[in-house]
C-alpha cells in the first residue's frame, strides 16, 4: 500500500489508493468502492488501549466474528502424533473471562515468540466451541507492542481509543482501520451539506472534523460530538430529498373532486347499518378536503387491523365518483383482489348495480380485473373502463398493463403499500390525465419516525378505534416442547369452537409440497433446527388425529386461482370448518365466524406479521382467541417477541419491539433499500428528535429555495447519498 502525500479524490476507486487486492475484498465483502465509501464506514464500537474488552459476553456469538482487546496468561506448544505434529494454546484474559486460542502446525512459532504472557493484543477470529469450552482457531492478531522498536508507536497508540469496525473473515477490524488512514487526509475535501447557518445554530462540528473525529478519537466526547453530526447529516439530506419531492408534487396539477350533495355517497351513508367511528369521521374529512384541492392528494391511511380502513377507502372512492371521475383499488394479490371485490359490492349493495337491471339508478359498475380473468370477462371489464360505465374497479397489479385504458382517473388506492414497488405505483398514477388523488393503506402500524423516513412524502392519518361490536382478541403461548399437554388443549378448544358454529385457521410458516426453497431447508437441518412447519403435512396431520371428523382444507400461494378463491368462498360460507393457510391469509381476509388461529411455529414469524395474522380473528360479536405454538426454549429472545404479542393488542406498540429487536433494514424492507443504504449512523426509533427537526429545517429550506441554488453543497450531497437510482426511488414514492 503506498501511502504519499497524495490526497485521494474521494470518488477515485479505492483500487488507485490501496491496490487492486484489497479494493477486491473492501467491494466484494462491504460494498465499499470509494474512498468517500470507506470515510462513511464508522466503527462499530471503540476499544480502549487500557482495557480488556469482555470476553464473558462471547457465549452468545457462537460462530461470529469478533474482535477482543486481551492479555495473555499463558502460552504452551503440545505435541502430538509421536511428536510430529505441533499445537500451540494460548489462553487470554479480561478479568470477566478466559478464552483459549489454538494455532496448528508450521503456524505455532511466530505467534509463540510474539504471544508472551503478560502481552497484549487485538485478536480476530471466529468463536467456536471445542471440548466445551469456546476458543477462537488460528485467530489474525496484532500485538499492542511495548519493545524497544515498537516503543514510538507504543506512546502514540497510548491512550487512543481503538476504532473496531464492522469487518469480514477476509480483512480485519484493524487492516480496514489501516485503508481509512490512507483515504483519511482526503476528509479535508468533503463537501459540508449543512448550510452554515443551519450547523451553527444547532451546535454541530463541521463535516471534516466529524469524519477525522469518528475515525481517529482522541476523547469519547470527540466519538459523541462526531455521531451527532453525522447523524445529522442522514437526517437532514434524505429528509430534503423528501421535502423536495412534497414540493414538487404540490405544484401538480389534479382534478378537484367534491362529491355532489344527494349523489352517490348520501345514498351510500343512508344505508349504513351502524354509524362511523370518530376516528373514520375525522379521517375522512382530511381525505375529502384533499381530494378538493387542485394538487394531488399523497396520503398514507394506517389503521389497526379491523378499525374501518376499507369503509374510508370506499367512501373516498365513493366521492370521486360523485364528482364524475373514476376509482381504483390495487391489491397485492388475487385473493385479495376478489375478497375487497366482494366486500365492497356487498357493502354497496344495489348502488354496485349501476346500468344493470334492478340496480339503482344513483349507483355504479365495481369491476374486478386481475391477471386470472377469462378472456370475455377481461374484455368487458376493459370496455367498462374506458367508456366510464365503471366507476370503482378492484384488481392487481393487472390493472397496470398498458391496454388498461380509463375514461377519467381521478383517485388510485393502494392496500398494503410495502408489498408494492413504486414503480407499479407510478404506472397506475400515469393513467390519469392529470395526476390522480393517491391513498395509500396499511394495516402495518409504523411508528411515527419510520412513517417520516420511509413514507416522508405522504401525509399521515392514522385509524387506531375499533368499531363498536369488535371483539378482543385474547393471546396465549403455547410451549409445545416443555408442556406438549398445552398443544393438546390448544387442539380440544379449536374443537369446542367449532361446536359452537365458528371457524379456526391454522398458520404454517412453509407450504410443503416439495418446491420449498432448499437453501432454508439446508439453514434449518445446519443450525440443527427442523424445518418450519409445513400446511399439507400439519393439515394431513390433524385431520388424522386431533380434528378427526372435522372439515379441513388448504390453502397457501402456489394453489391455482381458481382454487384458491373457491376455498375461501367455501370457508366464508362456512362449509370449510378449518383452514390451514400459510400468511396468504395475512391481509385483507375476513370471516366474521372464525374465533380462533393457531399459529405453529409462531417464533419463525415477526412481531407485526404475528400481530396481523391474528386480526383475522375475532371480526364478529363473539370473541377472538390466538394460539402461539413455539418449541423454542422460555429463556430465548423468540418466546420473548412472542409474550410480547401476547401481553398487547397495540400494533404501534409492537411494531416499535419489532424495529428495535430487527433493525431497520427488515422493517424498511428491500423496497426501501435506497434509503436503507443511506443510513449508516441514524437509528430510525433511537433518534426520533433528530428526524424530526430535520423534517422542519428541511421543510423550511425547500419552501425558500426549492432548486437549492444558494446550497451547492447540500445539491452536491443529495447527488451522492441519493444516487440517481435511489432519487428515482424517492421520486415515485
Amino acid at each position: 500500500m503506498v501511502c504519499n502525500e497524495r490526497v485521494p479524490a474521494l470518488d477515485e476507486d479505492l483500487k488507485k489508493t490501496l491496490g487492486p487486492a484489497t479494493a477486491k475484498v473492501l467491494a466484494e465483502q462491504l460494498g465499499l468502492h470509494t474512498a468517500l465509501d470507506l470515510l462513511h464506514h464508522y466503527p462499530r464500537r471503540y476499544a480502549e488501549r487500557g482495557e480488556l474488552t469482555s470476553l464473558a459476553g462471547l457465549a452468545d456469538q457462537l460462530d461470529e466474528h469478533v474482535t477482543v482487546v486481551a492479555q495473555v496468561a499463558d502460552a504452551r506448544i503440545h505435541t502430538f502424533n509421536g511428536g510430529r505434529g505441533k499445537r500451540l494454546e494460548v489462553t487470554i484474559t479480561d478479568g470477566s473471562g478466559r478464552l483459549q486460542l489454538v494455532f496448528f502446525g508450521a503456524g505455532v512459532h511466530k505467534p509463540h515468540k510474539e504471544l508472551l504472557p503478560g502481552s497484549r493484543a487485538m485478536f480476530a477470529g471466529k468463536v467456536s466451541m471445542f471440548n466445551r469450552k469456546l476458543q477462537l482457531a488460528h485467530p489474525a492478531y496484532e500485538p499492542l507492542g511495548a519493545d524497544a522498536s515498537d516503543r514510538d508507536a507504543a506512546t502514540a497508540f497510548a491512550n487512543q481509543l481503538i476504532p473496531i469496525y464492522p469487518a469480514c473473515a477476509k480483512l480485519e477490524s484493524w487492516k480496514i482501520a489501516k485503508c481509512v488512514d490512507a483515504v483519511l487526509p482526503g476528509a479535508r475535501e468533503a463537501v459540508d451539506p449543512l448550510p452554515a447557518a443551519l450547523r451553527e445554530g444547532r451546535g454541530l462540528v463541521p463535516l471534516t472534523e466529524a469524519l477525522l473525529k469518528i475515525h481517529r478519537p482522541g476523547t469519547k466526547a470527540d466519538i459523541e460530538d462526531a455521531r451527532r453530526r453525522l447523524k445529522w447529516d442522514e437526517a437532514f439530506v434524505l429528509q430534503v430529498a423528501l421535502a423536495r419531492r412534497r414540493h414538487a408534487d404540490a405544484q401538480l396539477p389534479a382534478v378537484a373532486r367534491r362529491p355532489a350533495p344527494g349523489g352517490l355517497l348520501d345514498a351510500f351513508d343512508a344505508t349504513l347499518p351502524f354509524t362511523l367511528t370518530a376516528g373514520q369521521q375525522a379521517v375522512s374529512r382530511e381525505i375529502f378536503d384533499d381530494l378538493a384541492t387542485e394538487h394531488p392528494m399523497h396520503r398514507l391511511l394506517q389503521g389497526e387491523v379491523g378499525s374501518g380502513k376499507t369503509l374510508v377507502a370506499l367512501r373516498a372512492m365513493l366521492a370521486v365518483v360523485d364528482a364524475g371521475g373514476q376509482a381504483a383499488m390495487l391489491a397485492p394479490t388475487e385473493v385479495l383482489a376478489q375478497q375487497h371485490h366482494r366486500s365492497i359490492t356487498e357493502m354497496m349493495g344495489e348502488l354496485a348495480e349501476g346500468g344493470m337491471l334492478g340496480g339503482s339508478d344513483q349507483g355504479t359498475k365495481v369491476v374486478l380485473l386481475t391477471g386470472s380473468m377469462g378472456m370475455p370477462a377481461r374484455r368487458q371489464a376493459l370496455l367498462d373502463l374506458v367508456t366510464g360505465e365503471a366507476g370503482i374497479v378492484i384488481g392487481t397489479h393487472a390493472l397496470i398493463e398498458d391496454k388498461v385504458q380509463f375514461h377519467d382517473l381521478g383517485l388510485v388506492v393502494v392496500d398494503e403499500q410495502h408489498r408494492f414497488g413504486v414503480e407499479q405505483r407510478d404506472a397506475l398514477r400515469s393513467k390519469g390525465r392529470q395526476p390522480p388523488h393517491l391513498l395509500v393503506m396499511t394495516a402495518t402500524p409504523i411508528p411515527r419516525t419510520v412513517a417520516m423516513t420511509v413514507f416522508g412524502d405522504l401525509e399521515t392519518s392514522v385509524l387506531d378505534q375499533l368499531p363498536a361490536g369488535r371483539s378482543p382478541i385474547a393471546t396465549h403461548v403455547v410451549p409445545a416442547k416443555d408442556k406438549p399437554h398445552f398443544l393438546t388443549r390448544a387442539w380440544e378448544r379449536v374443537r369446542e369452537e367449532v361446536e359452537k358454529g365458528h371457524q379456526a385457521y391454522v398458520v404454517c410458516p412453509r407450504i410443503g409440497d416439495g418446491e420449498d426453497d432448499p437453501k432454508k431447508k439446508q439453514a434449518a437441518e445446519e443450525a440443527d433446527r427442523r424445518p418450519p412447519l409445513a400446511v399439507l403435512d400439519v393439515a394431513e396431520q390433524l385431520s388424522r388425529g386431533p380434528l378427526a371428523g372435522l372439515s379441513v382444507e388448504v390453502l397457501h400461494g402456489r394453489m391455482d386461482p381458481a382454487d384458491k378463491d373457491a376455498v375461501m368462498r367455501r370457508f366464508a360460507a362456512g362449509e370449510v370448518q378449518v383452514l390451514v393457510a400459510t400468511t396468504v391469509i395475512e391481509v385483507g381476509v375476513n370471516v366474521p365466524n372464525s374465533t380462533v388461529m393457531v399459529i405453529m411455529d409462531a417464533d419463525r414469524f415477526g412481531v407485526s406479521q404475528l400481530h396481523q395474522l391474528r386480526g383475522r380473528v375475532g371480526r364478529g360479536s363473539a370473541p377472538g382467541l390466538c394460539l402461539l405454538v413455539s418449541e423454542m426454549h422460555e429463556a430465548s429472545p423468540a418466546r420473548a417477541r412472542l409474550a410480547a404479542v401476547a401481553a398487547t393488542l397495540d400494533g404501534f406498540e409492537l411494531s416499535r419491539i419489532d424495529l428495535e429487536q430487527r433493525r431497520e433494514g427488515d422493517v424498511l424492507g428491500q423496497a426501501q433499500s435506497g434509503v436503507r443504504s443511506s443510513l449508516r449512523m441514524l437509528a430510525v426509533i433511537e433518534d426520533e428528535e433528530v428526524i424530526a427537526q430535520a423534517r422542519e429545517e428541511a421543510a423550511r429550506i425547500v419552501a425558500a429555495d426549492p432548486e437549492l441554488e444558494g446550497l451547492p453543497g447540500l445539491r452536491d450531497a443529495l447527488d451522492a447519498l441519493l444516487d440517481a437510482e435511489r432519487e428515482q426511488y424517492l421520486e415515485k414514492g
